[in-house]
């Protein structure tokens, strides 16, 4: 026996447009402003840099200077300053959180 190719009229799935009315199709214009401000992206690359040098400088700061040798306190120290580098940022975060809340009740209340 032979198979026989089906020919049909409709569209394979490879065939079919993307677009399926709840999304915009690609060409429609978009924005291409980025989803988060510059601001914040700052803010993070500052903490990071922060979170990188403050840990290991404050060790290397401490083993010489300050505990003449001792790693174990050393260590605890470049701990602590990890955690409030990242205090720090949290505080920052929230911070930039509500200022934003503030500015749009405010662009609000004027809209009325």
């Amino acid at each position: 026996m032979t198979s026989r190719r089906i020919v049909s009229d409709e569209k394979t799935v490879l065939e079919k447009d993307d677009h399926d009315g709840r999304t915009p199709p690609a060409s429609a214009n978009s924005s291409i402003a980025p989803a988060v401000p510059t601001s914040v992206i700052v803010k993070l690359l500052g903490f990071t840099l922060a979170m990188v040098v403050g840990p290991i400088g404050t060790y290397y700061l401490s083993l010489h200077s300050i505990f003449k040798g001792n790693s174990t306190y050393a260590g605890a120290t470049a701990a602590i300053m990890a955690n409030l580098v990242l205090v720090a940022y949290v505080l920052v975060a929230m911070n930039d959180d509500q200022t934003e809340n503030l500015a749009a009740a405010e662009k609000e209340k004027k809209a009325r």
